[in-house]
Formats: structure tokens, sequence, C-alpha cells
């Protein structure tokens, strides 16, 4: 109890320790901007994507889930100065299972409403190419 009321007290001095992950790595931004760009790619927002999107933040990147909703909006602040092709630049150094993790991340959220519209699969063929990854290794299970 006296640890989560002392953990609030420091992030009003410090800001939230999830925007404060996100804001302090550029790669993660750029990740969490692509995931944002599919969830919008069929140009609605399904509340079953936004469940897979917090399922990632938390599960994948340690985003606290009482942050989530002030990195969203961090990202919708921000994320503006970066498009597409810049968030995508920052994965071509990886190694390749960080590239397949976001694309498989892509992936995860373009079938949670249960449909696949053409422009998600667009979007995702075309991170695919830039990020010089097969769609066979979306399937294939975590090596």
């Amino acid at each position: 109890m006296a640890m989560a009321l002392l953990d609030q007290i420091r992030s009003i001095f410090d800001g939230d320790p999830g925007v404060r992950k996100v804001a302090d790595d550029p790669v993660l931004s750029a990740e969490l901007l692509m995931l944002f760009r599919m969830i919008l790619a069929d140009g609605s927002v399904s509340e079953s994507e936004m469940v897979v999107f917090r399922h990632i933040c938390k599960e994948a990147f340690g985003i606290p889930e009482a942050s989530i909703d002030s990195v969203i909006e961090y990202l919708n602040d921000y994320g503006y100065e970066t498009n597409g092709s810049q968030a995508i630049a920052l994965f071509r150094d990886l190694d390749v299972e960080r590239r397949k993790l976001l694309a498989r991340h892509m992936a995860e959220i373009a079938k949670a409403d249960a449909r696949l519209a053409e422009s998600e699969v667009k979007l995702l063929r075309r991170t695919l190419d830039l990020l010089d990854i097969s769609p066979v290794d979306l399937v294939k299970p975590e090596s």
C-alpha cells in the first residue's frame, strides 16, 4: 500500500513511468506507432484491436496497465513527428527476431477484429517487404 502511494507521488513529479519508457526508447515508440497504424489501417478502431494492443503493451513491452492510456495520449501528441517509413527505418538494423516480432504484433492486431481488410493486408505486406521478412515467418513458431 505504501509503495503504491510512493509510486503515485513519484509519477506526479517524474511523469508516468510507461510514458517515460516509451519516450526514452525510439525503437519502442516506432513499434507502437506502427501498431497504431495497423489499428487505423481499415479506417476504424475496434475494441478487439485495442484489447490486443493493450495486451502487447503489457506483456511484450512491460508497460503497466495504468500507463497505457497515457502512452496512447503521448503517441497521439508526438507520433505525428514520425511517419511510417521513418519508424520502419529504425527496425532495419535490428536483428531478424526483433523484426519478426514487430510483424507478428502487427498481424495480431490485423486479425483481432475477425476480418482482414485489404488495407491491413497491404500495410502488412509493405512492412514485411521493408523489414525483409517473409510472410512464412509469421506463421512459423518463434525460435
